[in-house]
C-alpha cells in the first residue's frame, strides 16, 4: 500500500515521553514550529523518516504502510535520532562560536541571504557575546525590520524578554534606537511593552525621554501601561513633563495618565514641568485639572519650583490660576528667596512687589541673603534699589542652621570670597561687625586679601576678638596669619594693637611689674608667648622676620603715642 508523500526540508527534536508515547517538533524554514504527539499503534505509522547527510530529516506524512515496521521499532528509531542530534550538537559545540560571529557580521552588513542560511543553525543564535548580548539583541538596533525578522524566526529558541549584560531587552534596544518598525515587530511577535530595565523603567517611559511620539504611540496602542513607574517612582507623565514632550504628554493623558502621581520625594508633574521652566506643559496639565498650589513633603510649592527654573512666563501663567507666593517650604524659603539665590533677575522683579512683608518677617531671613549667597551682584542691587536693609540679620532659628552662627549678608559674601558682592554690599552701607565671628576674621584665615583690604578700608575691627576656640590677650586676627607675612603687613599697617603680643603675666617679663597690667589680663587669658610656644608653632617662635615686624609695629605705635 502506498501513502501520499509530504516532505519538509526541516530540522527535527525528539522528546520520549514513554515507551508508547512521542513527540516530534519540526521547524520549518517558513519559522513555523509543528508538534506532533501520539501513542504509537501497530496498525498505523505515526511518523516516520530519514536524515541525509546535511543533518535534515525528511518527513513523511503518516499513511505510509506499516506492514514492515512496528512500535518498538519506531521508539527505537526515535531514541536513536534523538541521541544522534545530541552527539552531533555536542561535537558542533566549537564550531557554533564561529556561525555565532557569521550571524552577528550578517545582522551588522545586513546580509539578508546569509543570515537566512544561517538560520539553519539555531543553536548558535543562543549565544551570548562579551556584553551578554544575543544576535537578537543586535539585529533589534539594525535599521533593517528584515533582518530583525529573520533573526527572530531564527530565535525561537529564546525567551523575547531576554536581556542583555546591563539588563536591556531586545524591545528596550529598540526603543532607544528610535526605530518604530522594529518595536511593532518585537510586540506582533509577543514582546512585553512593560517589561523593564535594570532602573525599572519601561520602554514607555524611555521613548518618552528620547521624545519618540510614534513609538510612544505604538507601545500604548499594544498595552503599555502609561502609569507604571521606575525604582524612583517616576511615571510617563513625570518624563513628558519633564522633556516639555507636549504631544506626548496628551496622548498619555487621553490614555489615563496620571497627573497626581507622585515620585518618591512626592512631587508631581506640575512641579517636575516648574522646575524645568515647561511653560506649555504647564498649561496642558492645569487644564486637565493639576493644582497649581501642590505641595510636596518638603514644603516646596509649585511656584517654588518655578522660582528656581527662573522661567517668567512660567512663573506668570501659575500666578495667573492662583498660585500663592507666600507660602513657605519647611526651610522657610519663599519663592523669592529662590530666585534670589539662583539669579534669575526676571523672576526675582516678579516676585518682589507680590511678597509681603508679613511672609518675610516669618520666613526669619531676607532675599538680601540668599542673592549673596548666590553672588548674583545685579539681584542685590535690585533689591537694594527696591528698599531692602543690606543689614538684615537672620533670625534665631535659622542662623542656628549654620555652624559659624552667621546673621548678616556681608557674612555670605565674605565667606563665599566673592570680592564683588563684599564691595557692593559694603559700598550700600552693609556694618563688617554684625556677626558673632566677624567678617574680618573669616577673610584673614582664609586669605582674601582683597576682601581684607575692604573690610579694612570700611572700619571694619582689626582687634576684634574670638573666644570660643582660645581666649587670648592679643587680638584674635594675628592667629590666622602667622605663616602669611603679606597678610601680617595688612593688619599691622591698620591698627592692629601689637603691644598684646607682649603683655604677659610671667615673672621674667618686662610687663610684670605693672600690676595695672596683670588686672587687664587674668591668668585664663592665653599669652602670646604661651601661645607661640606649642608644638605645632614653636617652629615660627624664632622667625627673625616675625619677631622684626612685631618689634617694629611696637616701636611705630610708641612713637606715635
Amino acid at each position: 500500500m502506498h501513502s501520499t508523500l509530504v516532505c519538509w526540508h526541516a530540522r527535527l527534536h525528539w522528546q520520549v515521553k514513554a515507551k508508547n508515547t512521542f513527540v516530534a517538533c519540526v521547524r520549518v524554514l517558513s519559522g513555523e514550529v509543528v508538534v506532533r504527539q501520539g501513542a504509537v499503534q501497530t496498525d498505523l505509522a505515526w511518523l516516520s523518516g530519514t536524515r541525509d547527510f546535511t543533518g535534515n530529516i525528511t518527513i513523511f506524512h503518516r499513511g505510509m504502510a506499516t506492514t514492515d515496521i512496528d512500535d518498538d521499532d519506531l521508539l527505537d528509531y526515535a531514541i536513536q535520532m534523538s541521541i544522534q542530534e545530541s552527539c552531533q550538537n555536542s561535537a558542533c559545540s566549537e564550531s557554533s562560536s564561529s556561525e555565532n560571529l557569521k550571524i552577528l557580521e550578517a545582522i551588522d552588513r545586513g546580509d539578508l541571504f546569509m543570515l537566512q542560511k544561517l538560520s539553519d543553525v539555531p543553536a548558535a543564535f543562543t549565544e551570548v557575546d562579551s556584553g551578554g548580548w544575543y544576535p537578537l539583541h543586535k539585529a533589534a538596533i539594525q535599521p533593517s525590520p528584515q533582518v530583525l525578522e529573520i533573526v527572530l524566526y531564527a530565535s525561537y529558541r529564546l525567551n523575547l524578554e531576554e536581556k542583555t549584560g546591563d539588563g536591556d531587552t531586545a524591545l528596550i534596544l529598540a526603543t532607544q534606537a528610535g526605530l518604530v518598525d522594529n518595536v511593532r515587530m518585537m510586540l506582533e511577535h509577543g514582546a512585553s511593552p512593560d517589561r523593564t530595565n535594570e532602573k525599572n523603567e519601561s520602554p514607555l517611559l524611555l521613548a518618552v525621554r528620547m521624545d519618540l511620539f510614534d513609538v510612544a504611540l505604538t507601545l500604548i496602542s499594544r498595552g503599555a501601561s502609561v502609569n507604571q513607574h521606575c525604582l524612583k517612582k517616576w511615571t510617563s507623565v513625570h518624563e513628558a513633563a519633564k522633556m516639555g514632550c507636549t504631544d506626548i504628554l496628551r496622548l498619555l493623558l487621553i490614555h489615563g495618565g496620571n497627573i497626581s502621581e507622585t515620585d518618591q520625594h512626592g512631587v508631581t508633574p506640575m512641579a517636575v514641568a516648574a522646575e524645568y521652566g515647561q511653560t506649555d506643559a504647564i498649561e496642558i496639565l492645569i487644564q486637565n485639572g493639576g493644582n497649581v498650589n501642590a505641595v510636596a513633603p518638603n514644603g516646596d510649592t509649585v511656584l517654588y519650583d518655578a522660582a528656581g527654573s527662573g522661567n517668567p512666563d512660567c512663573i506668570e501663567l501659575l500666578l495667573q490660576h492662583g498660585a500663592n507666593p507666600n507660602i513657605a517650604s519647611l526651610s522657610s524659603q519663599l519663592p523669592i528667596h529662590r530666585a534670589a539665590y539662583e539669579g534669575h533677575y526676571l523672576a526675582l522683579r516678579i516676585f518682589i512687589p507680590i511678597t509681603t512683608r508679613r511672609s518675610l518677617r516669618l520666613s526669619g531671613q531676607s532675599p538680601v541673603h540668599s542673592a549673596a549667597d548666590g553672588g548674583h551682584v545685579r539681584c542685590l542691587e535690585l533689591l537694594v534699589e527696591k528698599g531692602f536693609n543690606v543689614n538684615a540679620l537672620l533670625d534665631t532659628h535659622i542662623s542656628e542652621n549654620y555652624g559659624d552662627m552667621r546673621r548678616s549678608a556681608l557674612y555670605f559674601a565674605v565667606s563665599n570670597g566673592d570680592v564683588t558682592c563684599t564691595e557692593m554690599l559694603l559700598n550700600a552701607g552693609a556694618k563688617p561687625d554684625l556677626d558673632p565671628l566677624s567678617c574680618l576674621l573669616v577673610a584673614v584665615r582664609a586669605g582674601r586679601y582683597e576682601i581684607v583690604k575692604l573690610l579694612l578700608a570700611k572700619r571694619a575691627n582689626v582687634n576684634c576678638y574670638f573666644t570660643v576656640v582660645s581666649d587670648t590677650v592679643f587680638p584674635t586676627a594675628l592667629q590666622y596669619c602667622l605663616r602669611d607675612e603679606i597678610m601680617m603687613r595688612l593688619l599691622l599697617n591698620n591698627g592692629y594693637n601689637v603691644e598684646k603680643c607682649f603683655s604677659c603675666h610671667h615673672d621674667d617679663s618686662i610687663w610684670s611689674t605693672d600690676t595695672e597690667e596683670d588686672d587687664c589680663h587674668p591668668a585664663k587669658k592665653v599669652p602670646f608667648c604661651d601661645f607661640i610656644s606649642v608644638s605645632w608653632l614653636e617652629h615660627l617662635a624664632g622667625r627673625t622676620e616675625t619677631h622684626d615686624r612685631l618689634d617694629t609695629s611696637v616701636g611705630l605705635q610708641s612713637d606715635l603715642k
